[in-house]
């Protein structure tokens, strides 16, 4: 469980990096730092990469799946939060490259999760699980189109968001690798088999052997 570690650094890296940029007043300790301008653009490196403060209504790509939509959503990222914390668990003897990716989409889903729970009411616009994601990463890449809406750049994103991906790929990496090494396992064993003909002749009476002795089991019964 010591990888629930690198879940906890994520979320805490992604709340702060979030902070920074919406703002926070916290006002009996006297703390009100300003932030960006919901909109507002600074150039980091010339126009290919900027800060860029938007808000996301609900989902990836800024997608707004509606009001009705939004809770249901939020309790879905709970459970599927509180499933993957589980599911570690579970997984705390397999590899730890397959706990790991596990963990960053646990801190991902977690960091983006506060958002919608909690961000409404901290910041005074929404009720609980009515919150909205705060998105800054803004990179040109190229013009795409996704789900019929058009991009002249990738669709702004958060840590949290980076995370669930970089945890995605590490997952799907793990299990071609295994899957690599599984096969070359099996073709190793089927090739040693096949150029030793003693060990496939002993193999085959031992087979044999089993077969008779289990028939005159069969008889004297």
């Amino acid at each position: 469980m010591r990888v629930l570690y690198v879940s906890f650094l994520i979320v805490v890296a992604d709340q702060i990096s979030k902070l920074a940029v919406k703002g926070f007043s916290i006002p009996f300790l006297n703390l009100n730092y300003k932030g960006m301008f919901e909109g507002q653009k600074i150039n980091v490196i010339g126009d290919f990469f900027r800060i860029t403060f938007v808000e996301n209504p609900g989902m990836a790509f800024g997608i707004d799946p509606g009001l009705d939509w939004k809770l249901w959503i939020s309790i879905f990222s709970l459970i599927a939060s509180i499933a993957l914390i589980i599911y570690i668990y579970v997984a705390r003897k397999q590899p730890l490259i397959f706990r790991v990716s596990l963990a960053f989409i646990l801190g991902g889903a977690v960091g983006n999760l506060i958002d919608r729970v909690f961000y409404g009411v901290f910041y005074h616009y929404a009720p609980l699980f009515y919150g909205r994601v705060v998105d800054f990463f803004d990179f040109d890449f190229f013009n795409i189109s996704i789900l019929g809406k058009s991009y002249d750049r990738w669709p702004v994103f958060n840590i949290a968001d980076s995370a669930v991906t970089i945890g995605v790929l590490m997952l799907i990496l793990f299990y071609r690798k295994v899957s690599k090494e599984e096969s070359q396992e099996a073709a190793v064993e089927l090739q040693s088999v096949a150029s030793n003909p003693v060990i496939a002749e002993n193999n085959s009476n031992e087979n044999l052997d089993n077969d008779s002795s289990d028939k005159g089991k069969e008889i004297s019964l």
